[in-house]
């Protein structure tokens, strides 16, 4: 049985700082792989665009920095 990526919060969040940017990260992909992108990852399916993108924050295939503090 596949892996579920939805179920390893953890593992997720040890590639970005926060759920609210995972939420962020995992849309903006998403919209990409809706648009055409190809996907970074292995064994990916075209009709599902957030599972792939979460599989690639779980794989690290996503690169992500924060530029900006928040508000202070």
């Amino acid at each position: 049985m596949s892996e579920s990526v939805f179920g390893d919060l953890d593992g997720l969040l040890e590639h970005v700082d926060s759920k609210f940017t995972l939420v962020n990260v995992v849309t903006k992909r998403a919209k990409q792989l809706n648009n055409g992108a190809p996907p970074l990852t292995e064994n990916s399916n075209p009709n599902k665009p957030v599972s792939t993108a979460f599989n690639e924050v779980s794989h690290g295939k996503i690169p992500y920095h924060r530029v900006k503090e928040g508000i202070k």
